[in-house]
């Protein structure tokens, strides 16, 4: 039986828009001084920033009207596209900075890192769902989903991408908590992979000295601090109200990456405290209003994928909060829909399509049937 669409969630869709709309200002006054610098105009990356937010606005309408059980038949060829986009860009791929975590299609440069964190998410949900019936049987469960899990993370963990790949496993297994799978198999799993993670961490020393400079951020390597130090001293020059739209001043030459995993910082100094808080919110509402679309759809598969793909949203928003704060080591994921980078945009933007889709499904925001009185009155003639 085919079941009755109602109106979408609007306090997301107004949310994520208004996000992506002041995106563009926000990257833009990041920016502009590096750009004129490099390119000669300001406008550069504020004008392909604009063009990812376009697509972010299609992206959303188009996925939030896909039938969100259309990816019970998706996610697998979806899945295994992606870890071939991800093997492709270890062979293929352009090195930035050491990583090789883009590569070029065309005229698109595309980091496939980004459509994987929620790929294997929307994969484990279909998983759980059909196996709900033995749960309990690690070996027809837990384990055909953690060898989709290991490919994925592998391969970025390989690019190297410790921090998105890491945040792919935590996320994994909070999905798998949702879905119900035991927590003893959860732990044990947990337990035997931790090994793994450690020794990867530890093989390369800039990540140990980012680790031990966030530990003794005063005696610790300057050079590795120095990027959590300036985006500290933009929330702090920012006060209460900020020092204006395009005043700030850590964004010339001072703070690294300031368009990009740091663009949270220069908002902060731009619009203060309020602004900061305004984001918050809006991350807090679409949150709180997720995880109400995933208690009130009467599917399992829709509650599941629902909160998943909730819950890995407001996971890279706090996670980019606070380590812009300085309140964690500097990780490199940026701030969904507010960050430069078009395929995190169209990423999120879909996660959020998805979202918008299922809450259709529910009775949160019912449509209004119109009952035609004619022939009440024919009846009193």
């Amino acid at each position: 039986m085919k079941k009755k669409r109602n109106h979408i969630d609007i306090w997301i869709l107004i949310g994520v828009l208004a996000l992506m709309v002041l995106s563009i200002g926000a990257v833009y006054s990041a920016s502009s001084t590096w750009a004129l610098e490099r390119t000669g105009n300001p406008s550069t990356l504020m004008t392909n920033h604009a063009i990812s937010v376009l697509l972010g606005f299609a992206v959303v309408f188009v996925f939030m009207n896909i039938p969100y059980r259309f990816y019970l038949k998706l996610s697998k060829p979806g899945i295994v596209l992606v870890i071939a986009l991800l093997l492709a860009t270890l062979l293929f791929g352009n090195e930035i900075k050491g990583a090789t975590r883009w590569i070029q299609l065309g005229s698109l440069n595309l980091q496939p890192s980004e459509i994987a964190k929620f790929a294997i998410l929307v994969h484990i949900c279909v998983l759980v769902h059909r196996k709900k019936n033995y749960l309990g049987d690690w070996r027809r469960t837990l384990i055909p989903i953690l060898v989709w899990v290991g490919s994925v993370v592998v391969l970025i963990m390989l690019q190297p991408n410790f921090s998105m790949a890491a945040m792919i496993l935590a996320l994994s297994v909070v999905v798998l908590f949702l879905g119900r799978i035991p927590v003893h198999q959860l732990v044990t799993a947990f337990m035997l992979t931790l090994p793994v993670i450690v020794g990867y961490f530890i093989t390369a020393p800039y990540r140990m000295r980012r680790l031990i400079g966030f530990l003794d951020s005063e005696g610790g390597d300057a050079g590795v601090t120095y990027q959590m130090m300036q985006g500290i001293v933009a929330f702090g020059s920012g006060g209460v109200f900020g020092v204006g739209p395009g005043a700030s001043k850590q964004r010339d030459f001072f703070l690294p990456e300031s368009y990009g995993d740091y663009v949270f910082a220069i908002f902060g100094e731009e619009y203060g405290f309020i602004g900061t808080a305004f984001v918050i919110l809006v991350f807090a509402v679409i949150f709180i209003r997720g995880f109400k679309i995933a208690a009130n759809i009467d599917d399992d598969f829709g509650k599941h994928l629902a909160g998943s793909l909730t819950v890995a949203v407001a996971s890279y928003a706090v996670i980019n909060c606070l380590v812009t704060t300085g309140l964690l080591p500097t990780t490199g994921l940026p701030m969904p829909f507010l960050s430069y980078g078009g395929t995190a945009m169209i990423a999120n933007a879909a996660a959020i399509g998805i979202v918008l889709n299922i809450s259709s499904y529910t009775s949160l925001r019912p449509k209004q049937e119109h009952i035609d009185s004619a022939p009440l009155q024919l009846n009193r003639i």
